[in-house]
């Protein structure tokens, strides 16, 4: 099995050419030619993740965040994207991550965001040719804004989520994985009464009558995106090496106190 077997399996899920212009998705360290043995997914790829694929035999991991996000002028160590790529290089691991490819594709991080709730007609929020980001879809029936925060909290596993002002009546409900603040105006066109994301800002908080937002934390709202891409390799390659972290729980680098 070849890192590039790998890759084209996971770009026939999303395609890297549909990554959003600032991104960094697809093959970072290693080639598409290395032989590899085993594969671990996860969330982000750290140090750690690093050497546990190393202890597990794995000598490629895929994640959701790029690990080289911006241009690095430096590997010297002691910070953890450097102590990452340090361990990566030396211990022979491909590093592949798909990140806004992810995030386009309705089987993807928003899709399954409006999976957990068991929306239904879901469909893309902001739709570019079969692909783009966010989700949009109808509650299984109309609540109250309360009643869709213990909804949401209680479909998600949450005890917290930062909400503004609830509104009288949620139906349509709108997402976006990640830091999603930006998506709020299309969020709004689609006509949704709610919308869901992370990484919100105090000022977004002052919202229109009848339309609220929903904060439940950035990883929160794009863990699932792991069991997916575990899922795409595992039945292209159902007898090849695929495993999850096992650290996966607690790799959030949010605490809540």
């Amino acid at each position: 099995m070849r890192v590039g077997d790998i890759i084209a399996a996971i770009e026939q899920f999303a395609p890297l050419s549909i990554q959003e212009g600032w991104d960094n998705s697809g093959l970072s360290i290693g080639s598409p030619e290395d032989e590899v043995h085993g594969v671990l997914v996860g969330f982000d790829c750290t140090a750690e993740l690093i050497d546990e694929a190393v202890a597990a035999g794995c000598n490629m991991v895929v994640t959701h965040h790029p690990l080289i996000f911006k241009g690095l002028k430096r590997i010297q160590g002691g910070d953890p994207v450097s102590d990452a790529v340090i361990r990566a290089v030396r211990a022979g691991v491909a590093v592949y991550a798909a990140h806004t490819t992810a995030d386009k594709v309705i089987a993807g991080v928003s899709g399954a965001m409006a999976r957990r709730l068991e929306l239904q007609d879901i469909t893309l929020m902001e739709d570019e040719g079969g692909f783009g980001l966010g989700a949009v879809g109808t509650l299984p029936r109309p609540m109250t804004g309360e009643e869709a925060i213990v909804y949401v909290k209680d479909k998600f596993g949450l005890s917290t989520v930062r909400v503004s002002r609830p509104v009288d009546r949620v139906e349509r409900v709108a997402m976006c994985g990640g830091s999603g603040a930006s998506e709020i105006e299309a969020a709004r066109a689609s006509g949704a009464q709610l919308y869901i994301s992370g990484d919100i800002s105090y000022h977004h908080f002052f919202t229109p009558d009848g339309f609220m937002v929903m904060d439940i934390g950035h990883f929160e709202s794009e863990v699932d995106i792991v069991g997916i891409l575990f899922k795409v390799i595992s039945e292209k390659f159902p007898t090849f090496a695929v495993r999850i972290s096992d650290n996966l729980g607690r790799s959030n680098p949010v605490r809540y106190y």
